[in-house]
């Protein structure tokens, strides 16, 4: 199901052992577009740390309850790597965190998963995937800090980034919400990381090959707006684009 990440802040999170915390934010990486880390706020629980959870963990998303699932004890996240909350995820914690819970990595190919395609619950599936030495392309991202990045279009900025909208199934992000009132009497519109040129992450700007008009008559999003897939049929017709779900019917023929 497609699902704004923005309102998934404040959902609470259950452990096998009840509830740990609130959904905070999400780390994902600028390469795949995929959700790495879910971060929960626990309160008084774990103090000093920031609390990350791999999608790999991560059940179900209750929209009507708002609640996340995840298959981990509160023993196993509190003897979890630990990493401060003032400072960055580092190539070291992402090594001791995958080894601590024996996931494959998921820079070990290139795939969005890894070997995969798609998230494998599976650990012994997983566990037959072969191990490269890939080393690391994407960085890690926060959902929170992106939010407000403006919009470059090939004629001038036409918006800035307002939400995310992501797949809970595979934890890709499919679109950016983006926002457009503030240049004009406007309106809401999505658009894929897949049609972005390139971020300039100093600057705070994103920049995409399309026109201020384009983006401007582009259908429109509302928090309303049924997610269907005739819809985003429609939205790839308009801009002329190839459908990411044909793309990724692609890579997973491959990887059998």
């Amino acid at each position: 199901m497609l699902t704004k990440v923005g309102t998934l802040k404040g959902y609470k999170i259950q452990s096998f052992d009840g509830e740990i915390g609130k959904v905070e934010e999400f780390y994902f990486d600028d390469q795949h577009w995929t959700i790495r880390y879910l971060v929960a706020d626990t309160g008084d629980w774990l103090t000093g740390r920031q609390v990350l959870l791999s999608p790999y963990a991560l059940r179900v998303v209750n929209q009507e309850k708002q609640y996340i699932t995840v298959a981990l004890t509160n023993k196993q996240i509190e003897s979890s790597p630990s990493l401060n909350t003032d400072k960055p995820v580092s190539q070291q914690f992402e090594d001791d965190y995958y080894a601590y819970y024996r996931w494959s990595p998921y820079w070990a190919g290139s795939h969005a998963w890894g070997v995969y395609p798609d998230i494998v619950h599976d650990r012994e599936v997983r566990r037959e995937a072969i191990q490269s030495t890939k080393t690391r392309d994407p960085n890690l991202r926060s959902t929170h800090d992106m939010r407000g990045h403006h919009i470059q279009a090939t004629d001038g900025v036409i918006g800035h980034v307002d939400d995310f909208i992501m797949d809970d199934a595979t934890w890709t992000i499919r679109y950016l919400v983006i926002n457009t009132h503030n240049w004009w009497p406007g309106k809401q519109v999505l658009v894929s990381p897949k049609w972005i040129e390139r971020i300039s992450w100093e600057e705070k700007k994103v920049f995409i090959n399309l026109s201020c008009e384009t983006i401007k008559l582009a259908p429109e999003y509302t928090n309303e707006t049924v997610l269907t897939r005739d819809y985003e049929t429609r939205l790839h017709g308009y801009y002329k684009l190839q459908e990411y779900w044909a793309d990724e019917e692609t890579a997973r023929e491959h990887s059998r």
